[in-house]
């Protein structure tokens, strides 16, 4: 595996590293991300450059007992493993990648040829309404430091820049929330939420 690596190009290298880097740091590398400057999708080449040497990273991230996933169809390589430590979600944001992944769903169920979705946070705030999970109108600050910590691990990719987000603002979903989270996890920890938000009332009376 070292010899490998070692009789590649220096400039080979440094991209086989920085590949390795960002899987580690972001857990997925999506084939396409959507570029806000441009309006249109882009290739992702740290994708391919991961693709390109994959038997070589798998062996990388085996030692550390990591398992590295692609999936193609989706567009989506990542990792797993009880070693893939992630960083601890709030409330907010748990929920928000909860109906994240309801309306994804719901959009690739209808005839689409693309595997991202489009969204609103008016929206997202509607369907959190709608399953009760939301019971009051969270603070700005809380809303963007969720937005931000889902668009870095690139389950979502605002439309808008998160200062000015408001009910309007809209944000592409792409298929990584497919590994986060599988429909049937779904209804269940929405069921274990609205049970809790039940207990909570009783306590409260």
């Amino acid at each position: 595996m070292i010899n490998y690596y070692e009789e590649l190009p220096p400039e080979e290298q440094r991209k086989v590293t920085e590949s390795i880097q960002s899987l580690y740091r972001q857990t997925f590398l999506l084939e396409r991300r959507y570029d806000r400057k441009t309006k249109r999708y882009q290739v992702n080449r740290e994708y391919y450059q991961c693709g390109k040497h994959m038997e070589f990273i798998r062996a990388y991230f085996a030692i550390m007992d990591i398992e590295v996933v692609e999936n193609s169809q989706m567009g989506v390589i990542y990792i797993r493993g009880e070693q893939v430590i992630g960083e601890k979600l709030t409330k907010l944001t748990t929920l928000y990648i909860l109906v994240l992944k309801l309306i994804y769903d719901e959009q690739m169920s209808a005839v689409s040829t693309s595997v991202n979705a489009i969204t609103s946070l008016g929206d997202i705030h509607e369907k959190l309404g709608s399953y009760r999970l939301l019971k009051k109108q969270p603070a700005v600050t809380e809303i963007r430091k969720s937005i931000a910590l889902l668009k870095r691990y690139q389950i979502i990719e605002p439309l808008d820049i998160l200062e000015d987000m408001d009910g309007q603002s809209r944000m592409v979903i792409y298929p990584t929330v497919n590994v986060v989270l599988m429909g049937d996890d779904v209804r269940a920890l929405i069921e274990t939420y609205t049970e809790g938000d039940e207990e909570d009332d009783e306590s409260e009376v």
